[in-house]
């Protein structure tokens, strides 16, 4: 049995710009994560809840879709409004409405008089390893995550919504990963369920398909650069081409999702001035979600289906 391990421990450098302290999306100042975790026999699945601290306030915010094959609950707000105004949730694909409805009793219950919420909650199919169809999710499971929400570095691989993932012929989960950049941060969360062949720095790492239903990945941004909706939706349009560079093959039925929202404040960012961010939005995504698949481990769940952890020694030696 290997330890999970994170894939810079391994000898991976991705990119060349400097990570934050914890090469996190918690990195960005006032973002938090939290995350509840089932791994109960046939059902492996959880909750993961992005808290941005000032969520109250309104963020700028903006999605992208790469392929709109999924259930993300509460697009069409952030599209008109540029605006983000709740935690995101992430979970499995038949338990999103459950989580998203206890998102919104979270929400209400801290503001009384409040008449108007939007939840943005996205999901992917981990019904390969977890009966999804008995939509396990609770408001218990959902509000601790929220409460539990830190600045510290998030659990990654077989935890939260990642719990019963897979990725790339391999067992996956949650990953996380970060760049400073212009005198700010750029951080990245994943959520990996998407098929095609694991590439490590340009190099292939065949293994078996996974005859897994549903193949998709949620991405989210968070940043303290001063971007506006508009530019933080050119960062999630690149934080999608990020999935290229480890392998993914944009299958049909995959629902390929980013979500990018800022802390900074209002706008002071010429669009000439993207450059290092695009940067910063890429390679933190592609780390994070080779930390998906290295960190987690080896799952056998419904059914007796098993999904195994990539071995660390052909990342070795595929670098």
């Amino acid at each position: 049995m290997q330890a999970p391990r994170r894939v810079r421990d391994l000898g991976v450098v991705v990119g060349t710009l400097p990570t934050g302290p914890l090469n996190a999306i918690t990195d960005v100042p006032g973002v938090l994560v939290g995350q509840t975790t089932i791994s109960e026999g046939d059902l492996q699945t959880g909750v993961t809840a992005i808290v941005p601290d000032s969520y109250a306030t309104g963020l700028p915010a903006a999605v992208a879709v790469g392929n709109g094959y999924g259930k993300l609950v509460g697009t069409t707000q952030v599209d008109e409004l540029g605006v983000i105004e709740t935690p995101i949730l992430l979970t499995g694909t038949l338990s999103v409405f459950r989580a998203a409805d206890a998102l919104l009793t979270w929400l209400l219950d801290r503001n009384p008089t409040a008449t108007s919420r939007n939840p943005v909650v996205g999901e992917t199919n981990d019904g390969f390893l977890s009966d999804i169809r008995r939509r396990p999710i609770t408001p218990e499971h959902v509000h601790a995550a929220l409460d539990s929400a830190s600045t510290g570095l998030p659990l990654e691989g077989c935890v939260g919504a990642g719990t019963g993932t897979t990725a790339l012929g391999f067992k996956a989960g949650i990953g996380t990963a970060s760049r400073v950049v212009d005198a700010g941060t750029v951080g990245a969360l994943v959520q990996s369920n998407f098929s095609g062949t694991l590439t490590v720095r340009g190099t292939p790492i065949p293994a078996e398909p996974i005859d897994a239903d549903g193949n998709s990945c949620m991405i989210v941004v968070g940043t303290d650069l001063p971007l506006d909706a508009r530019q933080l939706g050119r960062l999630a349009r690149r934080a999608i081409f990020a999935l290229a560079r480890v392998g993914s093959d944009y299958a049909p039925g995959s629902g390929d999702y980013a979500i990018a929202f800022s802390m900074g404040g209002t706008a002071a960012y010429a669009d000439r001035d993207l450059r290092s961010p695009f940067q910063a939005v890429t390679e933190s995504v592609e780390e994070a979600l080779l930390n998906s698949l290295t960190m987690a481990t080896t799952t056998t769940g419904f059914r007796g289906n098993s999904a195994r952890a990539v071995p660390h020694d052909l990342i070795r030696r595929a670098t």
